[in-house]
């Protein structure tokens, strides 16, 4: 397998199809095949050899897009920047990729001579973007106009892919090494597992595509001859503007992005009948959230992908006839064919039916490994099965029940509290639009549970009130003993809530458990 043959397929079956548009701009299948052939070419007539990894530091755009089919093409690899990293996160990935030829568009100009300076390696840098080259850079669309069109080195199978760099929540980026397989066994198995049809349709990606998640989505897209919108970042009235103007049919969003985009299609008085798919994953949804989009959307078909990005993204998957059954549409799925799933002890034994435990996949879609860090791979991997971090429970019929990230689960007084349950407890209140449940020391139960919530729009609420509410659904432990109220949350690359950089701010904590 190998990823541009989907590419070649477009080609030979649909070439005067419209495969990208970015903003006024718009390009045939065959168009971008051109393209693609010519930056490959060009990327090798700089000297890029097999194997060796280019990376992008760029908003979503077609040319992105391009920049995912040419690098394998000219048998290299690809390595997405997080464009949301510090200079130092940044830097600190371009060191451990080795990455000697850069594309950066006209955002992170700017960052191009701190970069150079921290990495001596980083000797091209390629400009796609669309304002002045920047001294010393190659011009993007000089380089496709000029450079020759090379045939495809099909590099596939086992052969890297990506590195696609992990650990915004948690700690440490973690270079994942994707192949080919991987990737393409990820998605053909989420496809025939999913039972959708909306082949030919069109999508809008919002998502920023140095994330799995995203690139997931797009080889998709790819895979279901999809017209795809590129969105240079989030933004939820422009969501809203291209769903309606384009027709867009299917879309991938994270919870965080999708309460925003709910939000702004109420204020603009949408209900978004074009779409025909929504996808969500990378974080837990609330379950009043599920039940907002499905009151909001008239006949929109939900589909949950629950992985992450050591599994190309997909470890689960929620069909829309699921979202149907109220008994498991708050679960995470079942295991897609390409896949298994189970749910084990400390010892790595799997556990009864509705026991909680760690997750554990197996699998053509499992990583190669982390790049340059054996042992954080064999510790992941080991007894060949992915160890997700993530706590969950089984039923009889093989849905899973994700309850609570390993690192994220609360032991307070003794009891074990999953913070997803007290989030969908406090969500389902009408006055919260979002809320992230974190532990903060305390002296006297030594975890306390704390909530920091974010206030639907014109809404009201006391967290004596929220407390209160929260008590009449779950036992009187887990209820949180302090409540704050934010305007926003700090927010990964992924959209996912970094309740680190919460904990951070609750590290010196009176004995009474209450900031100082």
């Amino acid at each position: 397998m190998y990823l541009t043959q989907l590419l070649h397929r477009q080609l030979q079956q649909q070439p005067d199809a419209v495969m990208t548009v970015n903003g006024d701009r718009a390009r045939t299948v065959r168009e971008s095949a051109q393209r693609i052939a010519r930056l490959a070419g060009a990327l090798q007539g700089l000297g890029v050899s097999r194997g060796e990894h280019i990376g992008i530091l760029a908003l979503n755009s077609d040319r992105y897009h391009e920049y995912l089919l040419a690098v394998p093409w000219a048998d290299a690899v690809v390595a997405p920047v997080n464009i949301r990293w510090s200079p130092a996160e940044i830097i600190y990935s371009l060191k451990d990729a080795s990455v000697k030829c850069l594309l950066v568009d006209d955002v992170f100009i700017p960052m191009i001579p701190a970069l150079q300076q921290a990495c001596p390696e980083l000797a091209t840098i390629i400009f796609c973007g669309d304002g002045p080259t920047p001294t010393g850079a190659h011009n993007y669309e000089e380089l496709v106009t000029q450079g020759p069109a090379v045939e495809d080195a099909r590099r596939g199978g086992d052969d890297v892919f990506g590195i696609f760099y992990t650990g915004g929540t948690t700690g440490t980026p973690k270079g994942v090494m994707l192949s080919h397989t991987n990737v393409m066994v990820s998605n053909l198995g989420m496809l025939a597992s999913a039972d959708t049809d909306d082949a030919g349709g069109v999508a809008v990606l919002t998502a920023p595509m140095f994330h799995m998640a995203a690139v997931g989505c797009w080889i998709t897209y790819l895979m279901t001859d999809a017209k795809i919108i590129f969105a240079p970042g989030f933004d939820p009235v422009s969501v809203v503007t291209m769903i309606d103007k384009y027709k867009v049919t299917s879309i991938m969003l994270v919870p965080t992005m999708l309460q925003y985009v709910l939000e702004a299609a109420t204020a603009m008085g949408t209900r978004l009948p074009s779409l025909k798919y929504l996808t969500y994953g990378a974080s837990a949804m609330p379950n009043a959230l599920l039940l907002k989009t499905l009151a909001l959307i008239d006949g929109v078909k939900l589909l949950q992908a629950f992985g992450m990005t050591e599994l190309s993204p997909v470890a689960t998957l929620l069909t829309w006839q699921d979202h149907q059954d109220p008994e498991i549409m708050f679960s995470s799925g079942r295991a897609p064919i390409n896949c298994e799933v189970k749910v084990v002890d400390l010892e790595d034994n799997e556990v009864p039916i509705g026991d909680v435990g760690e997750v554990v996949v197996k699998g053509s879609n499992v990583m190669v490994g982390y790049l340059n860090k054996p042992e954080a791979t064999a510790e992941a991997l080991r007894g060949g099965w992915m160890h997700t971090g993530d706590i969950g429970y089984m039923t009889e019929r093989g849905y899973l029940f994700v309850v609570d990230r390993l690192k994220d689960m609360i032991i307070t007084g003794g009891e074990n509290v999953y913070s997803v349950e007290v989030e969908n407890a406090l969500a389902s209140h009408p006055a919260v639009a979002s809320v992230a449940v974190i532990a903060i020391p305390s002296g006297q139960w030594g975890e306390a549970v704390h909530a920091a919530v974010i206030l639907a729009p014109g809404q009201s609420v006391t967290d004596e009130e929220l407390r209160a509410y929260c008590g009449e659904q779950i036992a009187r432990y887990k209820v949180p003993r302090t409540i704050e109220f934010r305007d926003a949350f700090p927010l990964s690359g992924a959209g996912k809530i970094l309740k680190r950089e919460i904990r951070k701010e609750y590290q010196e904590l009176a004995s009474d458990g209450t900031a100082r």
